[in-house]
């Protein structure tokens, strides 16, 4: 069993839950952004961006950074690599699973 004792995985499967949320997640792996930057493709008050951010924030998931009056966001990828590898350990015991019982379903076919 994986372990995650500097990734809190429930904070982070939570902030990926809303899709604006993914949304910025996918516009930070591009590369750094302002908040005004992130906020542009949204239809949401640039109050509600900064509310995502900082759940997206508080999950480790991106890193704040003031510029004088611009605040500037960057991805933090370790909390999304142990989501990845927690989602891989069971991936591959779901296959491994399928597999057998596709194996024994076409045994008892050829029986």
């Amino acid at each position: 069993m994986l372990k995650h004792p500097d990734v809190d995985l429930d904070s982070v499967f939570a902030a990926l839950s809303h899709p604006i949320r993914r949304s910025i997640i996918e516009q930070l792996s591009e590369g750094e952004k302002s908040v005004s930057e992130l906020a542009e493709p949204h239809d949401v008050s640039l109050s509600a961006i900064s509310q995502h951010l900082s759940v997206l924030e508080d999950a480790g998931l991106l890193q704040q950074t003031h510029e004088g009056r611009v605040r500037r966001c960057a991805l933090q990828g370790k909390p999304l690599s142990e989501a990845f590898s927690w989602i891989v350990q069971y991936r591959i015991f779901w296959e491994d699973t399928l597999d057998a019982i596709a194996q024994e379903v076409e045994g008892d076919d050829q029986s």
